[in-house]
C-alpha cells in the first residue's frame, strides 16, 4: 500500500497516537492515586521504595497491633467456646422440659 494512499487517514492516525498516549499517561496517575489513597508503597524505577518511608516507630506500632491482635483472637476464641456451652445447654431436652413445667405452674396459678 503507497503512501500517498494513507494520507487522508494521516490526522486519524496521529489522533489515535496521541488518545492512546493520553490513555495511559492517565491510567498511570490513577494508579499511583490508588495506591496513596489505599496506602500501599511507592516504588521508584529501580525498585527503590519512595513512599511511605519506614521507621522505627512504625515497627514498634505494627509490633503491638500484632499483640493487639493475638489477644483479642484468643478472646473470641474463650466467647466462641462459652457460647458453644450455652448453645449445648439451652438445646439441652432437660431444659425445654423445665421451661414447660414452669409454664404449667405459672398458668396453674392464674
Amino acid at each position: 500500500m503507497p503512501i500517498s494512499e494513507l494520507v487522508p487517514y494521516l490526522g486519524f492516525i496521529i489522533a489515535g497516537a496521541f488518545v492512546l498516549g493520553a490513555g495511559g499517561i492517565f491510567a498511570s496517575v490513577h494508579n499511583t492515586r490508588l495506591k496513596i489513597k489505599n496506602g500501599y508503597p511507592l516504588t521508584g524505577g529501580w525498585g527503590q521504595a519512595i513512599h511511605p518511608k519506614s521507621t522505627t516507630e512504625d515497627g514498634e506500632r505494627i509490633k503491638l497491633l500484632s499483640q493487639e491482635n493475638a489477644q483479642l483472637r484468643a478472646e473470641l476464641g474463650s466467647v466462641k467456646d462459652r457460647l458453644a456451652t450455652v448453645e449445648r445447654i439451652v438445646t439441652d431436652g432437660g431444659y425445654s422440659l423445665t421451661h414447660q413445667i414452669e409454664a404449667l405452674r405459672d398458668s396453674a396459678k392464674n
